[in-house]
């Protein structure tokens, strides 16, 4: 059975859509961009500054689905600008350097709200019981 999940300290889900499902000890995770989850508004910044706070909420996302960062299996990354791949990179590799989870990487021709980044993954989850 799938199990939902949701928390405050990410974005909420503003569509059709969950944060996450977990199903079969696997947590799919719905893409994040840099929305400050406290004001719902996108950050100021740069790519460093947006990538920071997306990998904050997909964090924030794994950990209610009871996984980590260190559990990642599988990472989409979506840039709007392939030239920022070299800093969005550097930020990456600080929350997933050592875990080396398989990744994509492509440049999209527009992202929601005209961010610079949206990055979703697949996490190992322990197996949640439906609500």
């Amino acid at each position: 059975m799938k199990h939902k999940v949701a928390t405050q300290h990410a974005p909420a889900a503003i569509g059709p859509y969950s944060q996450a499902i977990v199903h079969k000890g696997i947590a799919y995770l719905s893409g994040q961009i840099p929305l400050d989850p406290a004001t719902g508004t996108i950050v100021e910044g740069d790519i460093v500054v947006q990538t920071e706070r997306v990998l904050q909420n997909l964090q924030a996302v794994l950990v209610a689905c009871g996984s980590s960062m260190e559990r990642v299996l599988k990472t989409t990354v979506f840039l709007k600008d392939m030239a920022d791949f070299p800093k969005m990179n550097e930020v990456y590799a600080k929350y997933l350097g050592d875990s080396l989870p398989a990744r994509s990487t492509v440049q999209a021709a527009a992202l929601p709200r005209n961010v610079m980044v949206e990055i979703d993954c697949i996490a190992i989850a322990p197996e949640l019981s439906a609500d």
